[in-house]
């Protein structure tokens, strides 16, 4: 009778340390990792680009949440496309302003703006900048990061433990920027010679150190009482594209496209400051050929599936620790790349392949397998957090949370969205259309993202279209003054459209 009694009351306190745990467990604010890329376009997921690239794992953590297919950049401040994203992602507030509060001063940031322009200057801030860690220790979070930082700001000041700090890329060798892509001819440099440093610098591939930091990170987190936030920011894509040899071997040249909007020179290519001499566009020869986008993509098919690999084995870790059921996941990039759109390598253009991004949020309550088609800031995901981890801090930040889109709770979205780079670009994307300015060409492009999204039919030359010209041209007034974008573009908006009378 004794052994039975005592066994009822052993079963009986496990039930309640069982329950315990349960209950501790829901009473704990939710894990938020985010998985950040570098030069990442839309379509490099398997899922979307009818499967040229192979992401299964990134296809998987699709598959367990919702995708938002129209996630964009806002511009660059300077050609570093990516430290402009990076300053916005980590204060939450839109371009110029993030650009302030990191920087307050625009370096050379005033390139290229039209003759006559008076320089920007912007007020450098009076007190100290809070960044998106740092909300996230004010709610109570243990913070982990790892990667690619390219902010002006310590990491190291910021986040509770930091491991490998990246600069904005691994380094470029002369040769990389020496290539002729021409069949039969020995290239100067190739993605598996360690020779050439870049991510082989130290030994070891940058995406497998961080993704090694990332299973020393969730192993740590187990043992914390705190909820985590996990920044684990991946250099890949970003050149130069080196994988191993078994990645490389996964695309032969023969099976990888050529995009349907290749030309071998965009026309205003320098006006709008990404011509023959922007660091991005010298990876390949001009006038471009199809080898040498043949040849690029390759290399950026493979770095892609290569770091897809490493995100598969941190989305088992996470899995393993018993965690995931109170765990969000954020996986975007910080802008995408043109790879050969449009006559373009790199990213400082205005078209989808560069600035729209892949954006996927996976945790409780989020809806599986879905899809959001309305516009969307990548930037986004930082107040999304920040709503998640109950920070005061996403009510002082200029971007928007996801999470009721993500719920299923609404379908409103933006109904505009616009992108700055330095003073060569400006646009407005809505639903249905985009227009494009580049005030150094006094040259406006228009463009229906619905009849036509690879944006190969400009509509901008036909004088029926000046009505609707003019009223994109209002509501990217309205949306320069939200952004506090300093160029105005009125006398080379109304110079082209003077042309066209």
């Amino acid at each position: 009778m004794r052994v039975l009694r005592k066994r009822f009351i052993l079963a009986f306190v496990l039930l309640l340390s069982t329950a315990s745990i349960v209950q501790a467990k829901k009473e704990k604010k939710p894990n938020i990792v985010l998985i950040f890329a570098d030069d990442m376009t839309y379509e490099s997921l398997g899922c979307t680009s009818n499967g040229e690239v192979m992401t299964p794992n990134l296809d998987r953590l699709r598959s367990e949440g919702t995708y938002f297919s129209h996630a964009y950049n806002q511009g660059g401040y300077n050609g570093a496309i990516s430290m402009a994203s990076r300053a916005m992602m980590n204060t939450g507030k839109y371009l110029w302003t993030a650009m302030d509060e990191v920087q307050g001063h625009l370096d050379s940031s005033h390139q290229n703006w039209p003759a006559g322009v008076a320089p920007y200057v912007p007020v450098k801030p009076t007190g100290p900048v809070t960044l998106w860690s740092q909300y996230m220790k004010e709610a109570g979070y243990e913070t982990y990061m790892t990667g690619k930082w390219h902010v002006p700001i310590s990491a190291k000041g910021v986040f509770d433990h930091v491991r490998h700090v990246r600069a904005g890329m691994p380094n470029q060798s002369k040769e990389g920027y020496e290539r002729k892509f021409i069949k039969g001819v020995t290239d100067v440099w190739t993605p598996t010679d360690t020779i050439y440093g870049g991510y082989w610098k130290g030994g070891k591939h940058w995406s497998e150190v961080l993704k090694d930091d990332a299973l020393d990170y969730i192993d740590d987190a187990e043992h914390q009482k705190k909820p985590f936030f996990m920044y684990l920011a991946f250099n890949a894509p970003h050149d130069p594209r080196q994988a191993p040899q078994e990645y490389q071997d996964m695309y032969p040249l023969d099976k990888v496209k050529v995009p349907d909007t290749f030309m071998p020179l965009y026309p205003y290519c320098e006006e709008m400051g990404a011509g023959r001499s922007l660091r991005d566009e010298r990876l390949a020869p001009f006038p471009r050929t199809r080898r040498s986008v043949k040849v690029n993509r390759k290399e950026y098919y493979a770095l892609i599936t290569h770091l897809d690999a490493q995100i598969g084995q941190i989305l088992d870790s996470l899995e393993q620790s018993g965690e995931m059921d109170n765990t969000y996941i954020f996986f975007t990039a910080d802008h995408g790349l043109a790879v050969g759109d449009h006559g373009f390598i790199g990213k400082q253009n205005l078209y989808e392949a560069s600035i729209r991004v892949p954006l996927i949020m996976v945790g409780p309550g989020i809806m599986k397998n879905k899809q959001v088609d309305g516009m969307v800031y990548l930037h986004d995901v930082m107040a999304t957090a920040l709503d998640l981890a109950g920070s005061d801090g996403v009510n002082k930040v200029d971007f928007q949370s996801l999470l009721d889109l993500a719920e299923g709770k609404t379908t409103k979205t933006r109904k505009a969205i616009i992108n700055c780079y330095i003073g060569c670009q400006r646009m407005i994307r809505t639903e249905e259309y985009k227009m494009i300015i580049y005030p150094n060409a006094n040259i406006v492009r228009l463009f229906n993202e619905v009849s036509d999204p690879l944006e190969m039919h400009d509509l901008a030359q036909n004088p029926k279209n000046i009505p609707l010209m003019k009223d994109l041209f209002e509501q990217f007034k309205t949306l320069q003054q939200e952004v506090r974008d300093p160029l105005d573009m009125t006398p080379y908006f109304n110079y082209f459209i003077n042309t066209l009378n």
